[in-house]
């Protein structure tokens, strides 16, 4: 009986190995489905992911689409369970969903059929070492998600540049890892702009988390109440700094005092790392090198052998660029937050301008 074909011919032999020695799971229709799932809720709930998804490299179009509705799942899920021992759980499946995939074992879920699909690619490509990058960052995504799925506020500004480093930036790490690129100059672009979505999507988020939660759309369509308790997530330090109190955020919104004057200091920083990035990217492209040391070389996944730091840097820029497309939806936003002078509140979509700035940004590879 003829069996259902697989993604590539020469994937067969690393999924299976030797002819007729394991039992085939994963076929051609289950990637498919996978990948119509991830791109249908990327459209509809992280539509600047669904936008810059286009414009990656080709090889890593389905990863980024994996990576971030991995993403996307992890930060929707409190919403979804009941209480914290349930969501513990459910991050322990995900690790757990993770460490399979990466085995090779990857469970029915889109996101690991998707991912799972992509890394034999890569160990195609570039060898099975590769996949330990890899692993350790989308690992340290899912530790990172859930240990903030109480969406506790940030102690402090660094504090949230620590977790987005850990979330977007990692993300990131994770991209250029499967293409596969490998440079320091190339994890210090990431790590600003990573840096910056992250601190843009607490921004973003602030409008959604003070409101009272809506009732959640569960898989079968039908509504359930949530269990969510307003919060806010600005860091406590600059909160202190402008008098913001939370229950007033709460009541009134933007009308609560001292509110837009936080959001002005904490975007301030965001904008300060994209202004990094941009000022990185036309010195790296020129053959100069990034004008300040990469304060995370040194540590796990970030540590360089010789000959990866003597890699042609504009080349490898121009073969990544995609990724780092990330920073043109959060520049757009920074800008539109200061338009309504800082309420986050008060931010409209900004319709088809962000894909005709980001087809911009790569055709003239300028962020």
């Amino acid at each position: 009986m003829r069996r259902p074909s697989l993604a590539g011919n020469g994937l067969k032999r690393l999924l299976y190995g030797p002819a007729n020695s394991r039992r085939r799971y994963v076929t051609d229709a289950d990637i498919e489905s996978a990948r119509k799932y991830c791109l249908a809720q990327l459209h509809k709930s992280d539509y600047d992911a669904h936008l810059v998804r286009r414009f990656v490299p080709p090889p890593v179009q389905d990863a980024y689409a994996a990576l971030r509705m991995l993403n996307l799942e992890l930060v929707r899920l409190p919403e979804l369970v009941s209480n914290p021992t349930i969501g513990a759980l459910r991050f322990k499946f995900w690790q757990e969903s993770i460490d399979n995939t990466f085995a090779g074992r990857p469970p029915r879920e889109p996101i690991c059929i998707l991912l799972h699909k992509v890394l034999l690619e890569l160990e195609e490509r570039a060898g099975a070492a590769k996949k330990q990058s890899v692993k350790f960052w989308v690992s340290r995504l899912v530790r990172t998600r859930g240990k903030h799925m109480d969406n506790r506020p940030f102690a402090s500004l660094e504090s949230l540049e620590d977790y987005a480093e850990s979330t977007y930036s990692t993300m990131m790490y994770a991209t250029l890892a499967l293409m596969p690129v490998r440079s320091t100059h190339l994890d210090h672009l990431a790590s600003h702009i990573g840096k910056a979505c992250g601190i843009v999507a607490v921004l973003r988020g602030i409008p959604v988390l003070a409101s009272p939660a809506q009732p959640v759309v569960t898989p079968s369509g039908a509504e359930a109440p949530s269990t969510r308790e307003p919060s806010l997530l600005l860091p406590l330090d600059v909160m202190a700094e402008q008098g913001v109190k939370e229950e007033e955020v709460f009541r009134e919104g933007p009308n609560a005092q001292g509110l837009q004057d936080a959001v002005f200091k904490v975007a301030t920083r965001a904008n300060d790392h994209l202004i990094t990035a941009r000022e990185m990217l036309r010195r790296l492209k020129d053959g100069d090198d990034a004008g300040h040391e990469f304060e995370h070389q040194g540590e796990v996944e970030h540590v360089y052998e010789h000959n990866e730091q003597q890699h042609d840097v504009p080349m490898e820029i121009h073969r990544s660029f995609g990724a780092f497309l990330e920073a043109i939806p959060a520049g757009q936003f920074l800008e539109s937050l200061e338009k309504v002078n800082f309420d986050p509140f008060a931010v409209k979509s900004s319709g088809w301008r962000l894909p005709w700035r980001i087809w911009q940004a790569l055709s003239k590879q300028q962020l």
